[in-house]
């Protein structure tokens, strides 16, 4: 198969579980957000600030250090070394973190959800992000040997079984908000154990400690990203509920769930792409810079196209999905979908291939800083739209600084002309649709004004030649990849 057929094959099969695992939960939420409140959904929003922070410590930085050392123990052997010597320190540190919050589970949620009453949500949603972590390095292996089928599986099936798992929960048992929790962590503990039990046969278990000390060379100095990081995305969040309401952080979280397929999508995307622009950069050295700049448009193009739908109609979603109590996200989904979209260059792993990861920390350090600086007053003046707003100046900054040290350790020659229209089309239209909106314009209007927007965009993927006969041939092709997914499971 030639190579521009195997990659938008494999991008049809990354994109399937993204399509499967959007779908179905947002279908739902139009039954949960009719049970749940929208102060559940505050509390729900400030636990996962804590699981995020507390697994991603326990990770120490080992995701990233497992799929670039993916490349360099391509050895059987190597490659078992690597994967149980990583899961082994990885589990070792949850279960230090999962006794501790434990232990200490009452005066956490009274210190940052404000109520020793949701302890018990605090820490099963640690435990349910933490085995979603641990589950995730099995899922890199997939990605970084281009296996998108047995991806695409596990995935959709973590993502079917929560939903059921959650329904059967709060909408027959009357669980409440922690039956959300508890369904996505049954589904993930099991797709995680089948994936043990699976692994357990092609390699056996081996430890290395001279590969895992390579891997924690490369991976502690993310340590205070993560820690910074977390702050740096979830303090939005907290502040919310700090400085107004849990039910802001409610409305906050809608928007967040609704605009993050952009960011889910985009992660996808990355699963296609980083495998070649790793080899690129280990087969060509600084001279790929050129060679990844022209294979990267595409992509850029594709993501934003994604980013662009959520964000034109964030009205429609989010009036259909949910009770007018919840309408007052419709404005966050689209400033929150500008924010996730100018990210598609912070996901370029040029500072992890020059092994400058602390260089990541100390930006990290700035993004924390922009973030209070921006996110205080904003969310003190405007509340939650504030916060959505205060998070995607302070990510525009913050990207640009990232975008220019990274470019100086490895310089991916972009092509600048096509990659700024792609982001002025993107960032006018989202922008139009927000001042349409305030300006109280007819609902007519807007809809022809989304028309036009995302005609305006699809003659530039013609311009491109993105969008061309050839590629629809080819994904005409690809078409019956239900077959490949459903009937050749590995």
């Amino acid at each position: 198969m030639a190579s521009k057929e195997k990659q938008i094959k494999n991008s049809l099969i990354y994109l399937l579980p993204v399509f499967i695992g959007n779908l179905i939960p947002l279908a739902t939420l139009s039954i949960f957000t009719r049970i749940l409140t929208k102060e559940d959904y505050g509390v729900l929003g400030l636990a996962q600030v804590y699981a995020i922070f507390a697994s991603g410590l326990a990770n120490f930085g080992l995701t990233v250090g497992y799929e670039r050392n993916f490349f360099q123990y391509v050895e059987l052997k190597k490659s078992s070394d690597l994967l149980y010597s990583t899961l082994a320190f990885v589990i070792s540190g949850f279960l230090v973190v999962v006794v501790l919050t434990y232990l200490f589970k009452s005066h956490l949620a009274k210190w940052i959800i404000g109520s020793s009453v949701h302890s018990d949500i605090l820490f099963w949603a640690l435990c349910s992000t933490g085995i979603m972590g641990l589950k995730n390095y099995y899922l890199i292996y997939f990605k970084n040997t281009e296996n998108a089928k047995s991806f695409a599986w596990y995935t959709i099936d973590e993502s079917i079984l929560g939903v059921v798992m959650s329904l059967f929960l709060v909408v027959y048992l009357r669980t409440g908000i922690i039956g959300l929790v508890c369904g996505q962590l049954f589904a993930s503990l099991t797709i995680f154990l089948i994936l043990g039990f699976n692994f357990l046969k092609i390699y056996p278990v081996r430890f290395n400690w001279g590969i895992l000390k390579e891997s924690l060379k490369l991976s502690y100095p993310l340590t205070p990203k993560i820690f910074l990081g977390v702050i740096g995305n979830q303090f939005d969040k907290y502040m919310i509920g700090l400085l107004t309401t849990v039910g802001g952080v409610g409305i906050y979280s809608i928007g967040q769930k609704v605009a993050g397929v952009v960011f889910t999508f985009m992660g996808a995307i990355q699963n296609v792409y980083s495998p070649q622009v790793y080899k690129r950069m280990f087969n060509l050295g600084q001279k790929g810079g050129e060679s990844v700049g022209r294979y990267m448009t595409p992509f850029a193009y594709i993501s934003m196209a994604v980013a662009l739908i959520i964000s034109l109609f964030s009205e429609e979603v989010i009036s259909l999905l949910t009770p007018k109590s919840y309408h007052g996200a419709i404005d966050i989904v689209i400033v929150l979908s500008m924010f996730y979209g100018s990210w598609f260059f912070g996901k370029q792993p040029q500072l992890i291939y020059a092994k400058k990861t602390h260089i990541s920390s100390l930006l990290s350090v700035v993004i924390i800083v922009l973030n209070v600086l921006i996110n205080i007053p904003f969310i003190m003046k405007w509340g939650a739209i504030g916060a959505a707003w205060g998070t995607f100046l302070a990510g525009l900054i913050s990207g640009g600084i990232a975008f220019w040290v990274s470019q100086h350790y490895y310089e991916i020659k972009w092509e600048y002309k096509k990659i700024g229209a792609i982001y002025l089309i993107f960032f006018c239209s989202s922008i139009l649709m927000l001042l349409l909106r305030n300006a109280h314009v007819g609902y007519e209007i807007r809809v022809i004004a989304k028309c036009i927007c995302l005609a305006s965009y699809l003659y530039l993927g013609v311009k491109l030649g993105i969008i061309s006969m050839e590629n629809y041939f080819v994904i005409k092709q690809m078409l019956p990849i239900q077959r490949i997914i459903f009937f050749q499971r590995k």
